[in-house]
């Protein structure tokens, strides 16, 4: 009779030597647990199957069976194939991802990782060893506390943003903020640089959205922070940006080195290889349809994937109150001082800017008026809360000996000459008739003239 044979693991055989032992009365039942390291229940258990089957009986029975969860060759061939396809630069986790959303597939991250390591499509990183040790700091308590703001440049939209000529952008600015509290994506945007204008323009749109922040935690690029070393640590000289967030009452904290504002840092990070693709997915080549499809899309399902839940549930964000609401394209702006020549006029940007001759306020030679730049592209003069009325001029306008001290809500009694912009805002004389101009005669007595 041909005897079968049974392969055992070195386990197996310890098992089947030491119940052996206990079946031939040699060893104890609590002495056999002691030496496996079993529970004597479980010997109890193993001494009729050694008896009855011999070491077959320690075998397990799904020894060679085919798994009931095993994935289907088909489906492998499948995933391998639409990576390769559409997918080849992803990683494991976002591959694994996109099949399941796009295609129904539903696969391990690991399975997908090992799958992409046969094809060739995917390598193994070894772990990153970090030379310097950094405290972590405790995330904050509330969403809306602080929130961690940056930008990034990077070729998003991979040589597909074109300008008007035909030519490629190669990089454009990615303006984010990230809440401390939940790690989640507050607000993304689209822009040309990470000057003032457009870091302006965003927080505009994010307090009329989402309300104050308590806190910004950024770095010290220029738009931030005075870097100029006789005035970096003077508290009255303030950019636009820490200007305009004074007036709302936001604190400002700069970090000493990109590890302080790790989670923003991070957060780029993922989003250049995560973003990327998204976009070359949906096929995006425009900052406009990019920055809706970010609003409508990409937020949502971002948040839903990788935001937390914060130790406390409120919301801090402080809603703009009515002075602020009201005076909101005021607290944006762009700010300056300038000086009232001696013809009331003021010089700001290569532009000569004449000040009419009726005004909400007293308006004296060298006085200093605030100018204010909006986002909207237009320019205001504030003088004491007023806003001046004036014209832009063509060109610098002729020497004219003024006899007037100041400008009023009174009609002045001078007479300018004609050559004069008072004169030449209402009419000017052609052939001995007067000639009504299409300009704008806002603000002019009633007629039209002075």
């Amino acid at each position: 009779m041909a005897h079968e044979l049974v392969k055992l693991s070195q386990r197996e055989l310890k098992y089947h030597e030491v119940i052996t032992k206990v079946l031939a009365g040699k060893l104890t039942n609590r002495q056999a647990a002691e030496e496996l390291h079993l529970t004597t229940r479980q010997v109890r258990r193993l001494k009729p199957k050694v008896k009855d089957h011999g070491a077959q009986g320690l075998i397990h029975q799904n020894r060679g069976r085919v798994p009931n969860n095993k994935i289907l060759d088909k489906t492998v061939t499948e995933a391998i194939e639409l990576i390769k396809n559409h997918y080849w630069d992803f990683g494991p986790t976002f591959a694994a991802e996109k099949l399941l959303e796009n295609h129904d597939i539903k696969l391990g991250k690991e399975t997908v990782r090992k799958v992409m390591s046969r094809a060739g499509l995917w390598e193994p990183k070894s772990r990153k060893i970090y030379a310097h040790y950094r405290a972590w700091r405790e995330r904050k308590e509330s969403y809306g506390e602080m929130q961690q703001f940056d930008g990034s440049y990077h070729d998003w939209f991979e040589g597909r943003l074109l300008r008007i000529d035909g030519q490629p952008i190669k990089e454009v600015c990615l303006l984010a903020s990230i809440d401390d509290a939940t790690g989640r994506l507050t607000k993304l945007k689209f822009d040309q640089s990470e000057g003032v204008v457009p870091v302006s323009q965003y927080w505009l749109e994010y307090v009329k959205t989402l309300g104050k922040p308590l806190k910004i935690y950024l770095d010290r690029f220029s738009t931030y922070k005075i870097n100029n070393k006789h005035l970096f640590d003077d508290p009255k000289v303030l950019t636009q940006f820490e200007r305009t967030m004074k007036e709302l009452n936001v604190d400002i904290i700069h970090a000493h080195s990109p590890q302080g504002k790790g989670r923003i840092e991070r957060l780029f990070k993922t989003l250049q290889d995560r973003l990327v693709k998204e976009l070359r997915l949906a096929g995006i080549n425009t900052i406009a349809e990019a920055n809706e499809f970010l609003e409508n899309i990409f937020l949502p399902k971002f948040n839903s994937r990788f935001s937390v839940v914060p130790k406390k549930p409120d919301d801090l964000h402080v809603p703009l109150t009515a002075t602020e609401l009201e005076r909101i394209n005021n607290i944006f702006s762009i700010q300056s001082y300038r000086n009232v020549n001696n013809d009331f006029t003021i010089r700001f940007k290569s532009k000569w800017l004449q000040l009419k001759e009726q005004q909400p306020t007293l308006v004296l030679r060298k006085d200093q008026v605030l100018v204010e730049e909006h986002l909207d592209g237009t320019i205001h003069l504030n003088l004491r809360n007023k806003y001046l009325e004036f014209m832009e001029l063509p060109q610098r306008p002729e020497k004219v000996k003024m006899h007037v001290t100041g400008l009023t809500k009174e009609r002045q009694l001078w007479k300018p000459p004609m050559s004069h912009p008072w004169k030449k805002l209402s009419f000017e004389k052609s052939d001995g008739v007067s000639k009504t101009l299409p300009r704008d005669i806002s603000g002019l007595p009633e007629g039209g003239h002075f």
